[in-house]
């Protein structure tokens, strides 16, 4: 067990920085806080938690180019999505501040009673677990609605992202949020689960793997504790032979490459009608090679390294079992010959179901190309997947495409002819193996709150 957290550069692969974990009193002394903490925050007006919430986007938009930084040095991203995951953090805290207050208020329902109504309680200290791709966003997307239901957060970040778990509880603690109503534990893995034994930790949130999601799911369901998940996702784009396909081309290219490739909500199978397959492929293949990868802090580069060479090279594996299986390399696919976890753009075409391209998820900068014979077929092999995060279908006519988003995929987020995001205005999660439960929107902050029923007679 490690008793510290290491800064590698994605880019070169050399130490930055060493960090020493929080010793076990520590943290415990931090849940017993952070609960002394809520039972004073959860009586704050929605006035007072606003203002704070306010001044915490103010600051990360004043830090942007600093914190950006820091988030490419971690993790790799080119610095222009970094500091725009920053501005975005931002945004949910305005967002918040704006909504909660309506979003939580009393519900009056027409029964027998004199009257009858329903209220969202904060429910207490609220565990995350968050994974490293998006190191600012996935916490924020938590810890703004978390915060201004009337709840108190524990982060226990990734890793390899020390910097920014700290710099997050940082703009908590700036903005004027007493000391503990968001703290950051950098403690072992293998302490989750004792930390969801402790009474005071009610819920818990995770965005991560399946394996994570399910140990964590778990410890919490055998504690009889609430739980969100967001794991993974090997989303489908369905390209129809109506779609333009140039655009269409386009699109998928910046969703297959946004982040590097690793987003659980990144294009990952491209399931295109034969009718237009050639054109599409072509076109797509062309987008890819564009492609600038280089230094991510350096303006118009488009594409740095993977966040670690552990993960660069298990994407690797996964590439050649799937030429093995036989699929077809007709971009990248080979480890460059420079110090750093890059991996190129990639794309495997004649990719089937069963091949490893197809069935597990591809966290980085390769795309599977998959012929369907028509609409039906299309739905069918989208479908045709343990994961349900996002899809997207791209046709000419809009009520078809939204007849398919609507009725016929299987994942918790559909868009028509776009690349699928999150979006603080909208409910984001999955089904299946990618998950349960609905971050963001006005779905987002209930979860986490006792959606109580009052009767009087």
């Amino acid at each position: 067990m490690s008793n510290t957290f290491e800064v590698i550069n994605p880019v070169n692969g050399k130490h930055v920085r060493t960090y020493s974990t929080m010793n076990k009193d520590k943290m415990w002394q931090a849940v017993e806080d952070s609960h002394k903490t809520y039972l004073e925050w959860r009586k704050t007006s929605f006035g007072h938690r606003s203002r704070l919430m306010k001044r915490a986007a103010e600051l990360l938009r004043e830090r942007s180019d600093r914190y950006g930084r820091m988030i490419t040095e971690e993790v790799g991203k080119t610095l222009k999505s970094a500091k725009a995951e920053v501005e975005k953090c931002a945004w949910v805290c305005d967002y918040y501040a704006d909504n909660a207050q309506e979003m939580l208020s009393e519900e009056h329902m027409e029964t027998d009673a004199a009257e009858s109504f329903i209220t969202y309680n904060p429910l207490g200290v609220v565990l995350a677990v968050m994974p490293w791709n998006f190191p600012f966003w996935q916490v924020f997307r938590f810890a703004a609605p978390a915060l201004m239901a009337g709840n108190t957060g524990l982060l226990k970040h990734a890793s390899n992202v020390p910097e920014s778990a700290l710099a997050i509880e940082e703009v908590f603690r700036d903005a004027g949020f007493p000391p503990d109503a968001f703290r950051s534990l950098l403690i072992n893995t293998t302490w989750v689960s004792e930390l969801l034994e402790h009474k005071f930790v009610v819920a818990a949130t995770l965005t991560g793997s399946g394996p994570a999601g399910s140990a964590v799911a778990s410890k919490a369901g055998k504690m009889l504790k609430k739980t969100v998940l967001e794991l993974g996702g090997s989303d489908p784009y369905i390209v129809l032979e109506d779609a333009d396909i140039a655009a269409a081309a386009a699109t998928c290219v910046t969703s297959r490459l946004i982040n590097g490739g690793q987003s659980c909500i990144a294009a990952k199978r491209f399931i295109v009608v034969e009718e237009v397959q050639e054109d599409f492929t072509e076109k797509f293949i062309a987008g890819m090679k564009e492609a600038v990868m280089d230094d991510p802090m350096i303006d118009g580069v488009t594409l740095g390294p993977m966040a670690r060479e552990d993960l660069r090279d298990e994407l690797h594996d996964q590439v050649e079992r799937s030429v093995r299986q036989g699929a077809k390399l007709v971009l990248g696919g080979e480890v460059p010959d420079r110090s750093g976890a890059w991996y190129p753009p990639t794309v495997l075409t004649g990719v089937r179901p069963g091949m490893t391209a197809f069935d597990e998820e591809l966290f980085g900068p390769v795309a599977a190309i998959i012929t369907a014979k028509d609409e039906d077929d299309a739905i069918a092999m989208a479908n045709n997947s343990s994961f349900g995060l996002g899809a997207a279908v791209f046709t000419g006519d809009n009520e078809r495409g939204r007849r398919i988003a609507a009725e016929e995929l299987e994942a918790g987020c559909c868009f028509v002819n776009e690349l699928v995001t999150s979006d603080p205005r909208l409910p984001f999660g999955g089904i299946k193996t990618s998950g349960y439960g609905r971050e963001l929107a006005h779905t987002g902050i209930r979860e986490f709150t006792n959606i109580k029923t009052v009767y009087v007679r």
